[in-house]
């Protein structure tokens, strides 16, 4: 089971070495490549925090194409290296400055080679990150991937470029992404960019700008596309998708409803909902559809209203709960996950007691949990007092990984007995001759391979588990 947590509200992932192999042609902007034009460029970019720079990754490995360069699997054997990064967290930050420390031998080798910092740590950082980091020969921000081949062209003439504008109209909506994955079954279609909650601990609204959505048309084009090339697992992806608006056509309901009817075959997922903007409507909709799959991700936080009012959430305990009693009402096999922060500013023992029993209460499959790490310029690191020792918020969060891990087991031991349908996603990590994949409800299900193939449908009944995997046998 995983124990970490975004406050993009948005599952953390292991860092990606994004690639695909693919023929360069010949560059398109060639007057400062004029002496390497006898050399096939290639671009190595490697993906670390959430699944939305895994989702920028694609877009940025197809604007490189677009412009001539070939993906690589390997460092040693780019041109340009990028790492597409994070700024959730200071350990976020730290992990990317010692992969920099890693690159310093390729660099050292291959004086020419480029290496580039994208994403949110460049938004945050600026120029500074320049200075800091002086391997580092160009930067662009979230909303500046368009100019990578204008800044590449400046660092090859050995200047140190920087495109960090954040935008309030780029959603990329034009860009067919390459997709990389291991099965060709389950991709992530970013809908909308940026975030204009301002949770008093978050820096994204800072590094990936105010809320713009995508055309629904493109989004719904794009999904076809997809189906259409044998994908069977959608997840429709922003910082906070329920507050999708486009114009005053389309709101997030209509639009999952819309992907949904592509075909009955198309599993249809969504990260991340924010609590104050999940509507009856949105719930009366996943209910309606079967494939709009039975998991849903409802970042809490904190338990207690005092904490979440100092962290700008926009709601209350008793307003959380009230979306979860109104999805159990009408999605009663709906699975649960959440995000929760241990030890924020000013929370005292009875505050995480409450984050305690609610977590006892809602019944979570899954939890990100971590301890709260303060974030520069934000209105928390400026205005609030991280107050709670360290050892104090270590303690709380081993209590809040204790509880949860008790109730993932226990939801899990429910499923013994039952028939799920699992979507067959690859080989089980431990073992080829056993198959993996997921069920509606985002549960992972083992079980013996026999003669199914990736992107079966599969009725499986569940046999035994573990805290974070069901285990059981094709009928």
């Amino acid at each position: 089971m995983k124990y970490c947590i975004c406050e993009l509200n948005l599952p953390m992932i292991e860092p990606v070495i994004f690639a695909q192999d693919s023929t360069r042609k010949s560059l398109t902007f060639a007057d400062n490549f004029k002496k390497y034009m006898d050399t096939t460029y290639s671009v190595f970019i490697e993906t670390f925090g959430c699944q939305m720079n895994f989702s920028d990754s694609e877009i940025v490995a197809s604007l490189m194409q677009q412009n001539d360069y070939s993906l690589v699997n390997n460092a040693s054997e780019a041109h340009v290296i990028f790492l597409n990064t994070c700024s959730i967290r200071e350990n976020a930050e730290q992990r990317i400055r010692g992969r920099l420390r890693e690159l310093k031998a390729l660099k050292k080798k291959n004086p020419d080679l480029i290496i580039g910092i994208l994403g949110c740590m460049a938004e945050r950082l600026k120029e500074t990150l320049l200075k800091e980091e002086q391997m580092v020969d160009l930067i662009a921000g979230p909303d500046a991937y368009r100019s990578l081949p204008e800044l590449i062209s400046k660092a090859t003439n050995g200047l140190r470029a920087s495109d960090v504008q954040l935008s309030g109209i780029e959603t990329y909506d034009d860009i067919s992404p390459i997709r990389y994955d291991s099965n060709g079954i389950a991709a992530f279609i970013s809908i909308m960019r940026g975030c204009q909650n301002f949770c008093s601990y978050c820096v994204v609204p800072y590094t990936r700008g105010k809320e713009r959505s995508r055309n629904p048309e493109t989004i719904i084009a794009e999904a076809q596309q997809l189906f259409d090339s044998g994908y069977r697992d959608i997840t429709l992806l922003g910082q906070n998708v329920n507050s999708y608006a486009w114009m005053q056509e389309y709101n997030f309901s209509k639009l999952i409803e819309k992907v949904a009817q592509i075909n009955p075959l198309l599993r249809v997922r969504f990260a991340t909902s924010h609590p104050k903007d999940l509507s009856d409507e949105l719930i009366m909709t996943i209910a309606k559809h079967e494939n709009i799959c039975r998991s849903i991700h409802l970042p809490l936080q904190s338990g207690s209203t005092a904490v979440l009012e100092r962290m700008n959430r926009g709601y209350s305990r008793e307003f959380y709960m009230n979306r979860i009693e109104t999805i159990r009402k009408h999605i009663p096999d709906c699975g649960l996950s959440t995000d929760l922060i241990s030890g924020f500013c000013g929370e005292t023992e009875e505050d995480h007691q409450q984050t305690l029993s609610l977590i006892e209460w809602a019944g979570y499959d899954l939890a990100y949990l971590f301890a709260y790490s303060e974030r520069p310029n934000t209105f928390a690191a400026d205005n609030l007092n991280d107050d709670v020792p360290e050892e104090v918020k270590s303690r709380r969060l081993s209590e809040l990984i204790k509880v949860q891990r008790e109730i993932s087991h226990r939801n899990n031991k429910l499923d013994i007995g039952t028939i799920t349908e699992v979507l067959v996603e690859g080989n089980s990590k431990r073992s080829d001759e056993q198959l993996s994949g997921r069920n509606s409800r985002n549960k992972v299900v083992v079980f013996p391979r026999m003669n199914f193939k990736v992107g079966d449908y599969v009725k499986v009944k569940i046999l035994s588990c573990t805290t974070a995997t069901l285990i059981g046998e094709a009928i």
